[in-house]
C-alpha cells in the first residue's frame, strides 16, 4: 500500500470516528474528545520528556481529568455538586502541580512545572471547551455546532493544501513550515468562508454573519495553531508527534488547528450568544 493510499484510508476511518459519537449524542462526543484530549497529552509529554525534561505525568493526566470534568459534568448531570463544576477545579490542579514537584527531586522543577501544565491547557483544556459549546444555555445538545466546526476546520486545511499545490508561490512562513504559501492560506480561506455560507443555510441556529465570523476564527487560528505545532516539533527536533494515524502521524499533528481555534471559537460564542 503506498502512502497517498494509507493516507486516503486512515483519513476516511479517522472522519467516521470524529462524526459518529458526534452524531449519536452528548454521552458518546464527550467521552470521545477527552481520549482524543487524554492521547494528545500523552504525545506531548512523550515528545518533551528528555534528561532535564520530566513533565509531572500522574498529576498532569489527573489534571487534565478534574478540568475536563469540571467544564461538561454539569451538562450530563444538572445536579451534580456546584464545587465540582465548571472552572472550579482548574486553580487546584495546577496548585497541585506545584506543590508535587517539591516532592520529585529533579533538576529542572519549573521547567517540568512548565511543561506539565502547558500540555494540560495545549491539548486537554481545548476538546473540553469544545464539548462545551455543544450544549446551549438551556443545556440542550447541539450536535450542528461541533459538525459545522470540524466540516470548516478540515475544509481550511484541505483547501489551503490544493491551492497550494496548485498556486503556492509565496511562502507563509518559511522559517517555520517551508511548504505553506499565502496563495494556499487565501484560496483556503475563502473557500472555507463559502462552506460557512453553505452550512448556514442548514445550520440555522446561527445567523450567516455569526457563521462567517467563526469561519474567519477557524482558518487564521487553525493555520496558527499548524504553525505553533511545527514550531514546537522543529524545537525538540522531530518529524511527527506520533504514529496512531498511519499516514498522517499523531493526535498533536492531526488536530493542531483545534487547539488555538477553539479557546478563540468558545470566546466568540459565550459573546454572540
Amino acid at each position: 500500500m503506498n502512502n497517498f493510499t494509507q493516507r486516503i484510508l486512515t483519513g476516511t476511518v479517522f472522519i467516521a470516528a470524529i462524526l459518529s459519537p458526534v452524531w449519536f449524542g452528548p454521552v458518546s462526543s464527550t467521552i470521545l474528545f477527552l481520549i482524543i484530549g487524554l492521547l494528545s497529552l500523552h504525545e506531548f509529554f512523550s515528545m518533551v520528556q528528555a534528561e532535564v525534561r520530566q513533565p509531572n505525568k500522574a498529576v498532569g493526566y489527573n489534571a487534565a481529568l478534574a478540568i475536563y470534568g469540571g467544564l461538561n459534568i454539569s451538562h450530563l448531570y444538572p445536579d451534580f455538586p456546584p464545587a465540582f463544576q465548571g472552572a472550579s477545579l482548574i486553580y487546584p490542579s495546577f496548585a497541585l502541580i506545584f506543590i508535587a514537584e517539591l516532592y520529585r527531586k529533579k533538576t529542572e522543577p519549573f521547567g517540568n512545572i512548565g511543561y506539565t501544565i502547558t500540555g494540560v491547557l495545549y491539548t486537554v483544556l481545548p476538546f473540553a471547551l469544545l464539548n462545551d459549546l455543544s450544549f446551549s444555555e438551556a443545556g440542550a445538545y447541539d450536535r450542528g455546532i461541533l459538525l459545522g466546526y470540524f466540516f470548516l476546520l478540515w475544509s481550511s486545511d484541505s483547501f489551503a493544501y490544493v491551492f497550494g499545490m496548485l498556486l503556492g508561490k509565496h511562502r507563509l512562513f518559511e522559517r517555520i513550515s517551508p511548504k505553506k504559501s499565502w496563495e494556499g492560506s487565501i484560496g483556503g480561506g475563502l473557500s472555507t468562508m463559502g462552506i460557512a455560507w453553505l452550512i448556514s443555510t442548514y445550520q440555522t441556529q446561527y445567523t450567516i454573519g455569526e457563521w462567517l465570523g467563526m469561519a474567519l476564527i477557524i482558518v487564521i487560528a487553525g493555520t496558527l495553531g499548524d504553525l505553533c505545532e511545527s514550531l514546537l516539533k522543529r524545537s525538540l527536533n522531530v518529524k511527527d508527534s506520533g504514529s496512531i494515524l498511519p499516514g498522517h502521524g499523531g493526535m498533536l499533528d492531526r488536530f493542531d488547528g483545534l487547539f488555538i481555534s477553539v479557546p478563540l471559537l468558545w470566546v466568540f460564542l459565550q459573546l454572540i450568544r
